[in-house]
């Protein structure tokens, strides 16, 4: 279902996920283009992962061991459960999400098992969302990006918003992308629906 406007405030706050190695890069500015077109009353938040990092995931679940506990993991876990909304937001890098974005992801995993936590059935029903931006024109090699967070959308039942494509290399580039702008401007305003394996 699409929308004029996007659904305002008190049933919607967003958690933007930054997975640039580089502060105000391409992919930042594209993804603060799209939260300015959201109501002012829906909560935003944003989490640059290269000023909040994270140690290797660790996948204990077999070992029988109990898992490392990360305060900045936490943190994201919590604003993460926190968000109606979440919205990675990472360069492509070799056709794929960023280091970052991946490991922020791979936590993922290791929240399924906390005790009490619930996430594969709190995050159920609430929406993901990519935005990136690459220096090819060719949107089909984001393709790679794009089935990732699509199918971890699926395995969790939330529902995908699509990715925000732009292109972008040098510095400040994406915001001569015509074409990224303008989707930008009401990417946000869709009913996504409920992500299925494809």
């Amino acid at each position: 279902m699409t929308t004029g406007t996007p659904r305002g405030g008190a049933d919607r706050s967003f958690l933007f996920v930054l997975g640039s190695s580089r502060p105000d890069g391409n992919t930042e500015l594209l993804a603060r283009a799209a939260a300015e077109q959201l109501p002012a009353d829906v909560p935003r938040r944003w989490v640059d992962l290269a000023r909040l990092p994270l140690p290797d995931f660790q996948d204990v679940r077999h070992e029988g061991g109990s898992r490392p506990v990360d305060e900045n993991g936490e943190l994201l876990r919590h604003a993460t459960l926190e968000a109606t909304d979440v919205v990675i937001a990472s360069p492509l890098y070799w056709y794929a999400l960023s280091a970052h974005a991946k490991g922020y992801l791979d936590y993922w995993s290791g929240w399924l098992t906390v005790p009490g936590s619930d996430f594969k059935e709190r995050m159920a029903g609430r929406t993901l969302w990519g935005v990136t931006a690459m220096a090819e024109r060719e949107e089909a090699v984001a393709d790679g990006l794009v089935t990732s967070l699509n199918h971890t959308a699926a395995y969790l039942r939330m529902r995908f918003g699509g990715v925000l494509l732009g292109n972008g290399s040098r510095p400040g580039q994406v915001q001569g992308d015509d074409r990224a702008m303008v989707r930008a401007k009401t990417f946000f305003h869709r009913e996504p629906p409920i992500a299925r394996f494809r």
